[in-house]
């Protein structure tokens, strides 16, 4: 089986490399080729994560390439993680939004549609030349953000073949999991939403039921993701909440942090990695590798010790490293990893992923891309039905799915009227006059990159 990483370039393609070595003979997976359009970065954490990879599955044929075709030529499943423009496209449109007093952040915030201008083209020409090239049954698993409003662009463009991946509900499971001291296979969440947008509607032990008493656990906001909402928040809304959600609850507050940060998310991130690579850039990353590994570690952790940390004036507590050989927790490829498992071994299993809707949410259109628990067979994919949906929640998801919605037809027919709109139904925007203002700037920013707009 072939499996190909298009993106295969980006700081965090060690991540993938170890998730799927560790997988690969019980998955069947014999070949995996990491591919970027950028040379240099893929030398250099291509080149990392093809070392990781010969560390833990030497058997494993493992390439680098640049060459798109070659790249997806027979591929059985890939995984999609590219960023158009970089990191200062990201900087320059979540500053835009800022200066309107708007949240810029790329995939929650009125950004996203910015970065979707520039994603869906992108994801579009590699999309044909797979319909071209790959094995009729591939799948592929997009990670690339905004990964609601890209996942639902696509499909709308009839590439029914892919999926929205996001490892933010597997990873707090994760965190939960190590919370009560049991293994991540004993817990198991009931999420219902969109992408950065959802929420817990049941989390089990062997089979029970501890929302309610995590909720109360004043740790648990220490030692996991909860930490970014008040305890009274939780409480008031009897759940638990994707991360994300704290933009939502907390408005006023992320844009006066951001605004009174030194940097915004995207700042410190294009500062990091211009260090970083610039510093791995000089260094042998064929035959040094442990010295490499450190570097990674102190660049990266600084990256996730700042987590939302300026958003929320909240540090994750934890230093940052990355073992080879440790089991992998899933992560970044382990949701996708998850969906093969199942396919390939030819046994039922559920998990949480970005799939139609099929009437499953209420409210919402069946081809609606949601964030879901699903049902996973080898030739289906059919999301749990949602009977006790909270309607605070199911207000605020098809408020965003409207916006998501017209953010697809703005970019598939490049109309500028329906970018309007979907700003406008923006709960983070909520207003015609800053809808157009944004629009203007963005269709701007993009030229080069999205084109045509009328």
């Amino acid at each position: 089986m072939k499996l190909t990483v298009i993106g295969g370039g980006g700081v965090r393609s060690m991540f993938l490399a170890k998730s799927i070595a560790q997988k690969a003979a019980e998955l069947h997976i014999t070949e995996l080729v990491f591919m970027d359009n950028d040379g240099e970065k893929l030398r250099i954490y291509g080149g990392l994560a093809a070392h990781v990879s010969r560390m833990l599955n030497p058997e494993l044929k493992f390439r680098l390439t640049t060459d798109a075709v070659d790249a997806v030529k027979d591929a059985d499943y890939i995984i999609t993680t590219i960023r158009v423009g970089g990191d200062h496209m990201r900087v320059r449109e979540e500053r835009i939004a800022l200066a309107n007093g708007v949240l810029g952040q790329e995939t929650t915030g009125a950004a996203g549609l910015s970065f979707a201008m520039r994603s869906v083209p992108a994801l579009a020409e590699y999309c044909e030349l797979i319909r071209q090239y790959a094995k009729p049954t591939v799948k592929v698993f997009n990670f690339t953000n905004p990964a609601g409003v890209v996942s639902q662009t696509l499909r709308d463009m009839g590439y029914d073949f892919t999926y929205g991946i996001c490892d933010a509900p597997s990873g707090m499971l994760h965190q939960f999991a190590d919370l009560y001291g049991v293994s991540a296979d004993r817990i198991v969440g009931e999420c219902y939403g969109l992408n950065h947008l959802s929420f817990f509607r049941s989390i089990k032990i062997d089979g029970k039921e501890i929302m309610p008493e995590l909720i109360s656990r004043d740790d648990a906001y220490r030692e996991t993701d909860m930490r970014f909402f008040g305890k009274d928040l939780l409480e008031h809304m009897g759940c638990v909440l994707n991360e994300y959600l704290y933009y939502f609850y907390y408005r006023e507050q992320a844009v006066s942090n951001i605004l009174h940060a030194p940097q915004t998310r995207g700042e410190v991130i294009e500062d990091i990695n211009r260090q970083m690579t610039a510093e791995l850039s000089k260094m042998d990353i064929e035959n040094d590798f442990e010295s490499c590994l450190k570097c990674f570690e102190k660049w990266y952790g600084r990256r996730e010790d700042a987590y939302m940390a300026n958003e929320t004036g909240i540090h994750r507590n934890k230093a940052w490293t990355f073992d080879v050989f440790a089991p992998d927790a899933g992560g970044y490829a382990g949701v996708a990893l998850r969906f093969i498992d199942i396919v390939e071994s030819g046994k039922a299993g559920s998990m949480i992923l970005c799939a139609p809707n099929q009437g499953a949410i209420p409210g919402l259109r069946d081809n609606d891309i949601v964030e879901i628990t699903c049902d996973i067979a080898p030739d289906s994919c059919t999301p749990h039905k949602v009977t006790d949906g909270d309607e605070r929640a199911l207000e605020l998801i098809r408020r965003v799915k409207a916006y998501e919605r017209l953010a697809s037809k703005a970019i598939r027919e490049k109309s500028r009227t329906a970018a309007i709109d979907c700003l406008t139904l923006h709960p983070l925007v909520n207003s015609y006059s800053l809808a157009v203002k944004l629009v203007d700037s963005y269709i701007a920013l993009n030229t080069g990159y999205s084109d045509g707009w009328k």
